[in-house]
């Protein structure tokens, strides 16, 4: 199906299916955390911490696997058949999970309703991932991002005391009909949203789905601004992720500052995040790429850094704010311009990639960055993530400077090509 035209004189985003895209995601990522909480705390009820382990471990390690397929198979199907098709199943999954744990009290229905769930999340994601370039002009990618990370930003701080309140309203079978109901708005909405999306043209033969299960590791192999940007988002990643679970508990317990300290500093950053998210939703496109990218980059490097020698929990707590405003407008910017590098059609390929590694940087960073705690202490390896997170400011400006690639969106030319090429190289 060919790709509606563009109109020059059309504005360069689609607000009506933005707002669409943002309140079903805000729906369906609220109630996922929700039930995070709710089956977290129902495991530790039926079986302690072995239980919460293999709850855990089935959700997460079946999504983290099938990323790749999913991404692969968002390139041959396209995102509106996948996405309708898969969370009208996880629809049922969680209708069929809230009767069946409201009858029985074991552990297994917990088990499998978290793999079920994973192995559903793992296809879908590379496929919502694309939506956002078909929403919005290359000029003004950055806004619709910043407005979208707000959404990612707020559903975890929504969702996790809803998920507390729901169980203690109605139990675990109450929170997955809550986690449903989000699902049917994100189903309606996805209708919304991927109505007129190109499908991909049907191909004679190509290769197997297994085998483009790999393409979004190629695309980074033969494509050196889109490999770039994705060591960018990585470092960045990976950086802040040992600080904010590890570093500040440890440094506020040891200081005497007490649990409240951490929670203060963690509501400053994001506090400042959203402002500077909401900011970037107006005002994106008018900041200069390099602005956005490097300069934001170091000033986040310098944070972070400063952030392991303040004196005082007030203090640390204004500096994390200023992180959190420099984060805001940075993070979105990395997203677009990974999402601006990607070559023509292959969209799903290289957000399942990029969302592989978001899901990876965080044990990858804990354990990196813990053993290394054990010999510099907290103060030293906070400082060296700070050295890492340097390195994101650096490949966004070699990424700057190397050769792009042509990424699908508003202002494509009306045929994109998203089935199996003839070769798998060939992008």
């Amino acid at each position: 199906m060919a790709a509606p035209t563009t109109d020059p004189t059309a504005p360069g985003i689609d607000w009506r299916r933005l707002g669409s895209l943002v309140t079903g995601q805000a729906a369906v990522q609220a109630g996922g955390f929700a039930l995070l909480i709710a089956m977290s705390w129902t495991a530790v009820e039926l079986g302690g911490r072995g239980a919460v382990t293999a709850v855990t471990l089935a959700a997460t390690l079946p999504r983290a696997l099938l990323l790749l397929f999913g991404g692969a198979l968002t390139d041959v199907l396209g995102p509106r058949a996948l996405l309708l098709r898969a969370t009208s199943v996880r629809v049922l999954v969680l209708a069929a999970g809230a009767v069946v744990t409201a009858t029985t009290h074991t552990l297994w229905p917990l088990v499998v309703i978290a793999l079920a769930d994973g192995i559903l999340l793992g296809l879908t994601g590379p496929a919502a991932g694309v939506l956002l370039p078909y929403l919005a002009s290359k000029e003004h990618l950055g806004r619709a991002n910043s407005l979208f990370s707000m959404v990612l930003r707020l559903a975890p701080i929504a969702g996790s005391p809803l998920g507390a309140w729901l169980v203690v309203v109605g139990g675990l079978p109450v929170a997955m009909g809550a986690a449903a109901a989000g699902c049917v708005l994100w189903l309606v909405c996805a209708a919304h949203v991927t109505r007129g999306v190109p499908r991909p043209e049907p191909a004679a033969q190509g290769p197997s789905l297994l085998r483009r299960s790999g393409d979004g590791f190629r695309l980074l192999a033969a494509h050196p601004r889109l490999r770039w940007m994705f060591v960018a988002c990585f470092a960045m990643d990976l950086a802040f992720l040992w600080p904010a679970e590890v570093a500040l508990p440890l440094r506020a317990a040891e200081n005497g500052w007490g649990v409240g300290a951490v929670a203060v500093v963690l509501a400053a950053f994001s506090t400042g995040a959203l402002a500077s998210a909401a900011l970037g939703a107006a005002l994106a496109h008018r900041v200069p790429a390099p602005v956005k990218l490097v300069l934001t980059g170091v000033g986040l490097a310098a944070g972070t850094g400063a952030m392991a020698l303040v004196p005082s929990p007030g203090v640390l707590a204004g500096t994390a704010a200023a992180v959190g405003l420099l984060s805001g407008l940075n993070g979105p910017a990395l997203v677009t311009a990974y999402q601006q590098a990607v070559p023509e059609g292959k969209m799903g390929a290289a957000m399942s990639t990029f969302a592989l590694s978001g899901i990876g940087a965080a044990p990858l960073s804990l354990a990196l960055f813990t053993p290394v705690s054990l010999h510099l202490g907290v103060t030293g390896t906070w400082l060296l993530c700070a050295g890492v997170a340097l390195v994101s400011p650096i490949a966004a400006a070699v990424a700057l400077r190397a050769a792009p690639g042509k990424a699908p969106g508003r202002s494509t030319p009306d045929r994109i090509r998203t089935a199996p090429e003839s070769t798998v190289t060939s992008v």
